[in-house]
C-alpha cells in the first residue's frame, strides 16, 4: 500500500494523541500530568537543566514552563538551585524522583502496549525511518 507523506504524518499525530490520552490517564493517579512527568524525566536525565533547557526539551514556551516549574517547586517535586551567574538551575527532589520512577513503570506499560505488535526489527526500522524524517526538517 502506498502512502503519501501527508497520510503518514497523520498517522505519527494519531499515534501521538493516542498516546498523550493514555499517558495522562495512567499518570493521574500519581498526580501528575504528562507535562509534569516529563520534566522529572528530563530531570532525571539532565541534572540540574534550566528553566529554558526544561521548555525546550517538553515543548512549552519559557514563561509557561515558568509557570509548571513553580507549581511544581511549590508540590516539593523540584527544587530550585543557584547556577553559573544569575542563571537558576533545577533539581529533582527525592519526592519527584519517586514519582518520575513510579510514571516510568506506567509510561512503559502504555508504550509496550501500544508498539507490541511491532516485532524488534520493525520498532528499530520505524525509529530509523522516523530519525531520519526529523533530520529532513529545519529543527529537531
Amino acid at each position: 500500500m502506498n502512502h503519501s507523506p501527508a497520510e503518514v504524518a497523520l498517522a505519527v499525530k494519531r499515534l501521538q494523541y493516542r498516546h498523550h490520552r493514555a499517558l495522562s490517564a495512567v499518570l493521574a493517579p500519581l498526580g501528575l500530568s504528562l507535562v509534569q512527568w516529563d520534566t522529572l524525566r528530563h530531570l532525571h536525565q539532565l541534572p540540574q537543566s534550566s528553566l529554558h533547557d526544561l521548555a525546550v526539551l517538553t515543548f512549552q514556551t519559557d514563561q509557561s514552563f515558568g509557570t509548571l516549574a513553580a507549581r511544581m517547586v511549590d508540590k516539593r517535586l523540584i527544587e530550585r538551585v543557584p547556577g553559573p551567574g544569575r542563571a537558576v538551575r533545577h533539581r529533582i527532589t527525592v519526592e519527584g524522583e519517586r514519582l518520575r520512577a513510579a510514571g516510568q513503570e506506567v509510561v512503559d506499560g502504555v508504550f509496550s502496549a501500544s508498539m507490541g505488535e511491532l516485532s524488534g526489527a520493525e520498532l528499530n526500522r520505524l525509529g530509523d525511518l522516523l530519525d531520519k524524517a526529523l533530520g529532513s526538517g529545519s529543527s529537531r
